[in-house]
């Protein structure tokens, strides 16, 4: 290679025997690079040969002699150049307090064999060619890199993998571009934003004595850091700025940065019996949903622009006590607002018009498996924002527990590093080298649409929550932090010493901030109240969806399935797989029946017919677990994919279908954050198998089922759990359907398990139908496994064209006359088809006596239906509830108070079923067969047949 500009200047610092030592050691390195040391390889991978060996070649010269020794002592700089540049963050001054005296032999002249004598003596070309700035020789250039990569901001950059963000970021730390400078006037902003940061706490804690508020102080910084990547923002017309964090600091920043008005927040922290705080006229309602939250879970939005024209939002998501749970949802949110799902297809992303910042807990960073989910899906193609700038707000301490014994590793970011996300640590203490960490952050972000992480390093000046004694547990720690001045304090300093500040002004700015709080606290009103009680839910909520029409006409059904069989010219389709999927074509004909993966398409088509964008995402959905979907196809020539579904003339919004990592609380909260952020889109999770819900189910409690009623976050997201007891195991059959049933309340979501193509076709259309509506709720749907391909749970046509879903069904082949009925089998999903088989395979068995009853929808549960049918069995004289979970589980004991109250004189009702267990099934397939058995003769009243008791 040549360099000849640059090499000519390099070479020229090599005189007498260094030359020599080289010219011996280039000849062996054109052998083999590995014939020489790493530090002489990096040489003349850069440098090439010596420029005088290429002149003596062409003038028939020997080269001069070069000492050894000199050679050995200029590749020892250029190593110990190279390790501060790896390794200063070893002795950086990142920590404002709790740090102790960091050095590191990696960083010390001695271990490389060199004195300062050695390294005066070298010029600083030599180890340092490209210098931003005039150094004389390699000492200089040591202690110029050592201020640069150890100071009170350090990098971790050595792990990217990709040179050319490697080599940026070298040359942003090496010229210190990244660094913000800013005026005396600007200085003095700085300090009366970190004087507001601190004097809001101050007032809250005088204000509302021993109130939890997660103070900010030690921290301080975090906000002016927020202010600065928001202005960025704006001044690139970013559209959406979307944010997650836990508790800490949360209320400043929503204060300070979200706007939200300071006496809204003293309202919500005015706990009198009798009267209340009320904010002043334009401030928002305390509570979002009706039952609300605590004041430190709440997010807020916020346009910042100038004039009329706001050019940013920014969205502060709610966050529940679960820490970094929030911060897939806040993914799923971005990637909502970059997609453009107006055509059909995938929708059209930009990575420009929104992104994610994620504040989190050193601890839980760490601690939280969420996380690293969520670092994982960084760069799928399913789920990639185009980088989010992550901030952990590192106060050493996780509530009472110190680093050794939270963490593993040397730092708290150190889990970044796994997925190739530069890290940037920095004092808290330093307000500029905050600023200019947040300004690298958002460089690299806007560059190369990647992750980018800011280790804050600060402090936690009181306890987790103000209400504990931190110094029982660190003692040490804060006797530091009492004698440590404040974030603004340590600031004023420094701008005194400058000369930019007089003595007084941050005092002067303190108190303006203290009367400014006082007088608008002061003059909030005080009205007398009655007792305190929930809101009500939301009219929409109350609606039984009854009214929904889903049903759609034959030429159009019939149109869309042939579309869907069309492919485009040259497509080599796998033969087998378009053999089985071309008999999709007589399905809707005379005598034909729609399977539960044609029913499927036809709802999903339909649906983007009529111009409602669908995502579906979840592990092996592009096919479905059991080989029934095959939304993606794959030609077997050239690997090229194509959807039927992205081909289909009359689809007029964008259908997004990917496999999801191997993941369900992080993927889970992505899909949620996306159906809240674009609810005119029909979202659905699918797990592989059901009982993987288990997995994401923080989500579920903290979000799905409760998110409305905290927050008022609508979603009508519908998650699909394959359900069923085949004898596969106790991972393998439940999707722990008693779980979501004991969720279930004020109409918050629908728990169905059906066992019709047509029902799952109606339910797919009903959903999309509330989309974005006050009706919208999200449903939790038990789908098949076995059942998938069984003509049973089949359809003619008809049960298309005609009528809606059904949440009770007539089970098939049993009596016609009522008054005959003394038995009434009710129950849900697969065993009610395993009955119906039973019934028509049971020659010469009477069932005159016998009716039974599916319960597709189990909640809300339909009493006032099941009220009426029950009024037409005169003579019934019980019900039994038939599952095939075991008792404690299933829908058993939701249900069961539900019967006892539809009894009349003279009824009773009782279970049938597997018994209590402590696992969801066996893992043995004979004895599930013979369990199996005994519930369906039971329940038949045929011999009980084995009893695995």
């Amino acid at each position: 290679m040549s360099n000849k500009g640059s090499n000519e200047h390099f070479w020229e610092n090599f005189h007498g025997p260094n030359m020599g030592y080289l010219e011996e050691q280039y000849e062996l390195y054109t052998e083999s690079p590995d014939n020489v040391e790493d530090s002489l390889r990096e040489i003349f991978d850069e440098h090439g040969a010596p420029d005088w060996m290429s002149a003596a070649a062409a003038n028939g010269e020997a080269g001069g002699q070069a000492s050894e020794q000199d050679i050995v002592k200029a590749t020892s700089a250029y190593k110990l150049v190279e390790a501060i540049r790896r390794h200063g963050h070893l002795e950086a001054k990142i920590y404002a307090v709790g740090g102790d005296e960091r050095k590191s032999e990696l960083l010390d002249p001695k271990t490389y064999g060199l004195t300062e004598k050695d390294l005066e003596s070298i010029p600083a070309k030599v180890v340092w060619p490209e210098s931003p700035v005039k150094l004389q020789n390699a000492l200089q250039v040591v202690r110029t890199l050592k201020e640069r990569y150890a100071g009170t901001i350090s990098f971790e950059y050595d792990h990217v993998n990709n040179d050319e963000e490697r080599k940026w970021l070298q040359n942003q730390i090496d010229t210190g571009a990244f660094q913000v400078s800013l005026s005396n006037e600007e200085q003095k902003q700085l300090l009366r934003r970190l004087a507001d940061v601190e004097g809001f706490e101050n007032f809250l804690a005088k204000t509302f004595v021993a109130q939890k508020r997660f103070s900010i102080e030690g921290l301080d910084i975090m906000v002016p850091m927020l202010d600065h990547i928001i202005q960025a923002s704006c001044s690139d017309e970013m559209e959406h700025i979307m944010m997650g964090m836990a508790h800490r600091g949360r209320l400043n920043v929503l204060a300070h940065v979200l706007g939200k008005p300071y006496d809204k927040i003293f309202s919500e922290f005015h706990h009198s019996p009798d009267k209340e705080l009320v904010p002043s006229e334009g401030s928002m309602g305390i509570n979002y949903g009706w039952t609300g939250d605590v004041k430190y879970h709440f997010g807020a939005r916020r346009e910042i622009g100038e004039g009329d024209q706001p050019c940013t939002r920014v969205t502060l998501a709610h966050n529940p006590s679960h820490l970094e749970y929030v911060n897939p949802v806040v993914e799923g949110f971005a990637r909502a607002a970059q997609d453009d799902r107006t055509n059909a297809g995938y929708p059209e992303q930009h990575q420009d018009k929104a992104f994610g910042i994620l504040i989190h807990g050193d601890a839980a960073f760490i601690g939280e498996g969420v996380v690293a989910e969520t670092l994982n899906m960084s760069d799928l193609p399913g789920y990639r924002t185009g980088g989010t700038v992550h901030l952990i707000a590192n106060n050493l301490v996780g509530f009472t527990t110190n680093r050794r014994h939270g963490r593993s590793t040397r730092y708290a970011s150190d889990l970044a590093k796994g997925f190739e996300i530069p890290v940037v640590h920095v004092n808290a203490d330093d307000p500029v080298a905050c600023l200019s960490a947040m300004a690298l952050a958002y460089e690299y972000r806007k560059k190369f649409h990647k992750d980018f992480l800011i280790d804050l390093v600060g402090y936690r000046r009181f306890g987790h929550n103000e209400m504990d004694e931190p110094r029982a547990t660190q003692p040490h720690l804060y006797k530091e932090i009492d004698e440590h001045a404040t974030a603004a304090g340590v600031y004023e300093e420094r701008l005194k010493k400058e000369g930019v500040l007089e003595d007084g002004a941050l005092e002067e700015m303190k108190n303006e901030v203290e009367n400014n709080l006082r007088e608008l606290y002061k003059n909030m009103k005080e009205n007398e109240t009655k007792d305190p009680d929930v809101d009500k839910l939301p009219e929409g909520l109350e609606s039984s969806l009854e009214e929904i029409e889903t049903a759609i006409e034959y030429d159009r059904l019939k149109a869309l399935n042939e579309g869907m069989l069309k492919r485009p010219e040259g497509f080599n389709g796998f033969k087998k797989l378009e053999k089985i999927l071309q008999r999709r074509t007589k399905m809707l004909e005379d005598g034909g029946k729609v399977d539960w993966a044609t029913a499927e398409a036809l709802a999903f088509a339909s649906i983007l017919e009529e111009g409602q964008p669908i995502r579906i995402t979840g592990q092996d959905t592009e096919r479905g677990t059991f080989a029934h979907r095959h939304m993606v196809l794959h030609d077997v020539e050239t690997e090229e994919t194509y959807c039927p579904l992205h081909g289909l003339e009359q689809a007029k919004a964008s259908f997004a279908i990917h496999n999801s990592p191997l993941s369900e609380a992080g993927v889970i909260g992505f899909e949620y954050g996306y159906s809240v952020q674009a609810p005119e889109t029909l979202v659905l999770w699918e797990a592989q198998f059901g009982d993987f819900a288990n997995a994401g189910q923080v989500i579920f409690d903290q979000f799905v089922s409760a998110g409305r009623a905290k927050w008022g976050e609508k979603t009508n997201m519908v998650f699909l759990l394959p359900h069923g007891y085949e004898g596969q195991g106790p991972e393998h059959s439940s999707a722990r359907l008693e779980r979501f049933l004991q969720m279930g309340a004020e109409n918050n979501w629908i728990v169905a398990n059906v066992t019709s193509a047509a029902q799952y076709f109606h339910l797919l259309r009903r959903q999309a139908a509330i989309s974005g509506k006050d009706e919208a709720r999200p449903l939790v749907l038990m789908t098949p496994k076995s059942l998938l391909r069984n003509q049973r749970v089949a359809d003619e046509s008809a049960a298309f064209t005609e009528g809606k879903f059904k949440p009770i069904l007539t089970q098939p082949g049993l009596s016609n006359d009522k008054d005959k009925v003394k038995k009434l089998l009710l129950g849900s999903g697969k065993i009610m088809v395993e009955l119906q088989d039973a019934i028509e395979k049971a020659e010469g068995k009477n069932f005159d006596e016998l009716d039974a009853l599916r319960i597709e929808q189990i909640y809300p549960f339909p009493q006032d239906k099941l009220k009426e049918i029950l009024k037409s069995y005169k003579n019934l004289k019980e019900i039994v509830w038939v599952q095939e979970e075991p008792q404690n589980m299933g829908s058993w004991y939701f249900v069961e108070g539900k019967l006892h109250d539809l009894l009349k004189r003279g009824q009773k009702h009782r279970y049938i079923g597997r018994p209590h267990r402590a696992s969801p099934s066996v893992g043995e397939p004979n004895i599930h067969k013979t369990e199996q058995n005994r519930i369906i003769n039971e329940a038949l009243n045929m011999s009980k047949g084995g009893d695995s008791q």
